[in-house]
């Protein structure tokens, strides 16, 4: 095999590699955050992969994101919402943001009417 050819065989994989996005999350004081150090949450009436926060509820517990590009990794995986947008999901549960918390640290939405949830990884 011609080692020029093998170089820039190799190149163009680790350059595909590393143009996939990856989940926009992170482990910060025991709890997955995402990249600005927003808690993230889950919701208890999600099933089978499937969010079941629509329409006004995305307002109050805006979902993190996916672009199409976005492919699972590990625990990470990308679900499809009612809306045609692509969403994050750890472990299956689809993840969101709480629209009340102002600041990184903040976990305003735990516990909320007891179905809202901060993940511990």
């Amino acid at each position: 095999m011609n080692v020029r050819f093998a170089a820039a065989a190799l190149s163009a994989a680790l350059f595909c590699a590393a143009a996939q996005a990856q989940a926009p999350v992170k482990t910060q004081d025991g709890l997955l955050v995402d990249s600005a150090g927003m808690t993230l949450y889950t919701f208890d009436r999600d099933s089978g992969g499937k969010s079941a926060c629509n329409g006004a509820c995305v307002k109050l517990w805006p979902p993190v994101m996916a672009t199409a590009a976005d492919k699972p990794s590990g625990d990470y995986t990308v679900i499809a919402r009612d809306d045609g947008g692509k969403q994050w999901a750890y472990k299956g549960k689809p993840l969101y943001r709480y629209a009340s918390d102002a600041k990184p640290g903040d976990r305003g939405g735990d516990n909320f009417k007891e179905v809202w949830h901060v993940v511990k990884p």
